[in-house]
């Protein structure tokens, strides 16, 4: 039947503890055998870094990576086929005609936004940025505090190194509005923008605690590149189209210099040892 005590149950040693907090004794103290857990969850092996497993879609890291991929792939993929437009002289090329011709309206601010996009101009924005990146970087003791910034130098000279066989393969005319020349495809100015002004963002973003400074930031970039590109368009100096393929190649390089920097440095992260001593 059953002991008979006036005293409170006592635990037994070896007899299950499934819902006794705080159990010792051992195995789990919370389970109240060696069975395999119930849910896949627990049945899953924890990552390298000591996450527990999730259920797809893991967030963090892949996620990110799949969207870099994705700002990689897409852009390329616009560009192949404006390019592939203008060359054949595509259906493309007469709606980019026609919106060019409503959009052309020569005048000051328009020519004034294009030289943005000048390389005397674009350039000391860059070197800035990437002095003050470095500068502050190595004030902090951070490995390699020069790359980003030479990284985002190196990208910049690859603009003319792009964009000029581009314009020769391409050889396409100019609009109406400029003397008649080949060689408009794609936009060098707008390339110079995209990849200065975004550059220098990018070197600048991890460098502010502030969210309204990041906002401000990145709200600049996207003004000066979009004004570069309405003022070049608005002036007639290049298509609607050539705009928007330098808009394409420029995501492109600015993503894969992000992968590029981001792979180095978890690289020196994950190869430079800790000063900590013991248990993190």
């Amino acid at each position: 039947m059953g002991d008979i005590r006036t005293g409170p149950p006592q635990l037994r040693p070896g007899r299950a503890l499934a819902h006794t907090y705080g159990a010792s004794g051992p195995g789990s103290p919370h389970r109240s055998d060696s069975r395999p857990p119930q849910t896949p969850r627990g049945a899953r092996p924890s990552d390298p870094v000591g996450r527990p497993g999730t259920t797809p879609p893991v967030p963090g890291r892949p996620t990110s990576l799949l969207s870099l991929l994705g700002l990689l792939g897409l852009p390329a993929l616009l560009f192949a086929l404006i390019t592939w437009q203008v060359v054949a002289d595509g259906p493309l090329v007469g709606v980019d005609e026609r919106l060019s011709t409503a959009l052309v309206h020569p005048d000051r601010a328009g020519e004034l936004l294009s030289d943005l996009g000048n390389v005397q101009i674009a350039l000391p924005v860059l070197l800035l940025g990437a002095g003050y990146a470095a500068w502050r970087s190595r004030r902090n003791g951070t490995d390699r505090w020069w790359l980003p910034g030479a990284g985002a130098l190196l990208l910049m000279g690859l603009v003319p190194a792009l964009v000029i066989p581009l314009k020769e393969l391409t050889d396409r005319p100019g609009t109406p509005a400029v003397p008649p020349a080949t060689g408009y495809f794609p936009s060098g100015h707008t390339a110079t923008a995209v990849i200065a002004y975004g550059a220098a963002t990018l070197l600048l973003l991890p460098l502010l605690r502030s969210p309204a400074a990041r906002r401000a930031v990145v709200t600049g970039c996207a003004a000066l590149v979009l004004g570069v590109s309405y003022g070049l368009v608005r002036r007639g100096f290049h298509w609607p189209l050539d705009v928007v393929a330098s808009w394409c190649l420029g995501t492109v390089l600015l993503t894969g210099y992000v992968l590029l920097v981001s792979r180095t440095s978890r690289r020196t992260s994950a190869g430079t040892p800790s000063s900590r001593t013991g248990p993190s």
